[in-house]
């Protein structure tokens, strides 16, 4: 299993749409083949910015299988017009836990 992370930069003001937006959203990736689980945490000190977690099966079940599925083009509609600038997202395997 494997962690994305992406730390999302939400122009000012735009907040509370793009959290209704994530809302509908998150029943899109919550479907596909590969997805375990996520948590999306607004940062207490930045409050335009977000923190994406996502837990998949593997790397290729988000890049290949959910970045190249009509799903993300839907996903993409609803939430991309909300960043600025556009998010890094990085993956990470588990190296310790407590």
């Amino acid at each position: 299993m494997i962690l994305e992370h992406a730390i999302l930069p939400v122009v000012p003001g735009r907040e509370a749409d793009f959290e209704t937006a994530f809302a509908e959203a998150k029943a899109i990736i919550a479907g596909m083949p590969g997805f375990v689980d996520l948590r999306l945490s607004r940062s207490i000190e930045t409050p335009n910015e977000y923190l994406l977690l996502v837990h998949w099966q593997s790397v290729e079940s988000h890049e290949v299988g959910f970045r190249g599925s009509e799903q993300y083009r839907q996903w993409r509609a609803l939430l991309h017009r909300f960043y600025e600038p556009f998010p890094v997202v990085e993956h990470f395997a588990l190296v310790h836990s407590a």
